[in-house]
């Protein structure tokens, strides 16, 4: 029997982890590891994407979906580099991600040799918690073990660098020697508890005002239930981060949904009336959207003390587990017995809904991008995981998806990069193969990486137990977000050699892969369209050709503010007139109930 290798050893180790999927892309730089996968019967599994940034992007998914830490593996020199993307939104948006690279063998080193980069410097930015080389076997257990365990402890993207000689040598074990360095695996987590004298100062804080508000982020996970009881004793409506969408369901009449430039008019009624705030679980950076300075009394909980005190004034700053700090608080809150405040916010969020039903139907041509969503929100099982991506798609993910029951739904929160839609509800099935998954993915993202990565759905989908993978493209040939940011933030026209796009026909490159392929160029067409798409038995791509005039009008907007970006619009932009009345109809259609 040949001697167990270091490669060998490697995926032992990630197995002991309960580690079932690597995604990666091979190259020379870890042909050892690739033959330990082949000995190996290829367990754990690793999945190919069509390159490497694709690779962390589906680990990052994997992770985000799956309730664990997800592992992207590449090549030395270029598939290194290529990671770097992918592991920034692992890191911006605080996921486990533990990225394994080859680098050239190590007498190579220094030499300036082939594909060989200086990838600890490399990675000291984006793996800052941990990043480290392997360069004798015995230092593989304690490196590996340490780069899980920070990823976890962290929540955030660590790097093992293995050089292509060490991955062939025979594995030998730490000893019980001077300057060897055993490790164990595993780890049992604490429930941390707030101090209790802050608890009660928090209770008397909150239980102070009248006009309660919360805001919940993705630290809010797993304590639905505790904040539902606060809201409840408070009367407080609760507003959520992105990353939180999915915490509380939309079906709550005092959830006002989404905050922000993305957010709704609700939330933002919300935060600017409000005489007390309860922040859970979010680092939502945009102060503009917060209460103003001097007007709430505030508290803050995370379960991290690096990122409490951020982004505002806070009076008091809890550190612990959500849930827990959230339970220990409840028997101290008094209970608020005016339900005025309460009242309102249910109004507002009834009259908001019924603003996007109206908005949804403003026609358009040929498709309202908004209808896409509506549909979509009505249809989609309550199990569903859903991810957008960066562009317009984030703002009606935002706003239009009313989310309930189980789902999951997650995008690049804060690094708000381009291109991980697709590759997300990859990692996504292979973490829940059993639930169905949406992409929501502007044309411009599916042309910068999402069409290849279809090939890699097409390589993998009959494995999951549940095929329903939805692939819906927003296809109006343009970059739409940053052309209606350059209007309004920039005051510019539209320049179409950077924001036009050529016109790529997504459902037949998607046919051509032998998934059902769907385009939609009618409103009425939508419908059915979803249909098919959710009952169908294998994966789907609509192309749905929406509007790229359909304003994405933040909730602060005023009517006169719109019209005067439409005159500013006249100096030269080729969409003008289209702008021009599909926002004025957007915005009638949310201010005056009953307008079409």
């Amino acid at each position: 029997m040949a001697a167990q290798t270091v490669a060998d050893y490697l995926l032992e180790r990630l197995r002991a982890w309960g580690v079932q999927h690597v995604f990666g892309f091979p190259g020379d730089g870890i042909n050892g590891v690739l033959a330990a996968f082949g000995r190996a019967d290829n367990t754990p599994q690793f999945v190919q994407s069509r390159h490497e940034e694709m690779s962390a992007f589906e680990a990052v998914g994997y992770a985000k979906f799956g309730g664990s830490f997800g592992v992207c593996m590449a090549t030395s020199g270029p598939g290194a580099v290529h990671l770097l993307n992918g592991l920034y939104d692992a890191k911006l948006d605080h996921v486990p991600v533990v990225a394994i690279v080859g680098q050239t063998a190590r007498s190579g080193m220094g030499g300036a040799y082939q594909q060989e980069i200086d990838l600890l410097s490399l990675f000291k930015d984006v793996a800052s918690e941990y990043v480290q080389m392997v360069t004798v076997p015995e230092q593989l257990p304690n490196v590996l073990d340490r780069a899980i365990r920070i990823a976890l402890a962290e929540r955030a993207p660590t790097a093992i660098i293995i050089p292509s000689d060490v991955q062939e040598l025979e594995y030998s074990a730490p000893t019980h020697a001077m300057k060897m360095v055993p490790s164990s695996l595993g780890m049992q987590w604490p429930r941390v508890a707030p101090d209790e004298a802050g608890v009660r100062q928090a209770a008397e804080i909150l239980s102070s005002g009248t006009k309660p508000a919360i805001l919940i982020g993705q630290g809010a996970r797993g304590a639905a239930a505790e904040i539902e009881e606060v809201a409840e004793i408070l009367g407080a409506g609760v507003a959520k981060a992105l990353l939180g969408k999915d915490v509380l369901s939309d079906e709550l009449p005092w959830v006002t949904g989404s905050i922000g430039l993305l957010g709704t008019r609700p939330s933002y009624e919300l935060m600017m009336g409000c005489d007390t705030l309860l922040t859970v679980g979010s680092n939502f950076p945009y102060t503009q959207f917060m209460p103003p300075f001097g007007q709430a009394r505030a508290v803050q909980i995370d379960l991290d003390g690096k990122l409490v005190g951020m982004r505002y004034p806070y009076e008091l700053n809890l550190v612990g587990d959500a849930a827990t700090t959230l339970r220990a608080l409840i028997p101290h809150l008094r209970r608020n017995e005016s339900r005025e405040w309460r009242a309102g916010i249910e109004s507002n969020v009834s009259d908001w809904w019924e603003a996007m039903d109206r908005e949804a139907e403003v026609e358009a041509e040929p498709v309202n991008p908004q209808l896409l969503f509506h549909a979509a929100s009505a249809q989609l099982p309550s199990n569903a995981i859903v991810a957008a991506d960066s562009g317009s798609s984030a703002n009606w993910y935002a706003r239009q998806l009313k989310f309930r029951g189980d789902m999951r739904g997650s995008l690049s929160g804060t690094l708000a990069t381009m291109g991980p839609g697709v590759p997300y509800v990859i990692g996504a099935k292979f973490a829940q193969p059993d639930r169905p998954a949406v992409a929501f993915v502007g044309d411009g993202a599916m042309q910068m990486n999402g069409l290849a990565e279809l090939i890699t759905v097409k390589h993998y989908w009959q494995q999951w137990s549940d095929p329903r993978l939805v692939v819906a493209v927003l296809h109006n040939n343009d970059l739409n977000q940053v052309t209606w940011e350059m209007r309004a933030m920039e005051g510019s026209p539209k320049f179409a050699e950077s924001q036009t796009l050529p016109d790529v026909d997504y459902a037949a490159f998607a046919a051509s892969l032998g998934l059902q392929a769907i385009t939609v160029d009618d409103p009425a067409q939508l419908e059915d369209a979803w249909r098919r798409a959710l009952s169908a038995d294998r994966p789907t791509v609509l192309d749905v050709h929406v509007d790229p005039n359909v304003p994405p009008v933040p909730p602060h907007a005023t009517l006169a503010e719109m019209k005067a970006t439409a005159r500013a619009l006249m100096h030269g932009d080729e969409d003008r007139w289209g702008v021009v009345k599909e926002g004025v109809k957007t915005k009638v259609a949310e201010l005056l109930p009953g307008s079409d």
